[in-house]
């Protein structure tokens, strides 16, 4: 079975993005990062999947994540792990 892809929203000066870069390797998993620094549409795509417009901004396959901190709840709850199986949220 694949890992569903993982898409971080991110932005050049962000904490929390680099703290999401650094979970997800320590996990030994790869992303797509979309900046939206970089690409205004890209932010409009990502403010209309998420309804927020913070960053970082992660999805798996589908599902939406959140940002740094959902994303770490999720983990210590034991919800990622299933997710990156191909697990509904």
């Amino acid at each position: 079975m694949t890992t569903p892809r993982i898409t971080l929203y991110s932005s050049a000066i962000c904490p929390y993005c680099i703290a999401a870069k650094n979970f997800l390797k320590s996990r030994g998993l790869e992303w797509d990062e979309v900046r939206i620094d970089l690409d205004p549409a890209q932010r409009e795509k990502m403010v209309s999947m998420a309804k927020r417009t913070s960053v970082p901004q992660i999805f798996v396959g589908d599902v939406h994540v959140g940002g740094y901190d959902d994303m770490m709840a999720m983990h210590r709850a034991g919800r990622f792990e299933p997710l990156l199986g191909g697990e509904g949220a």
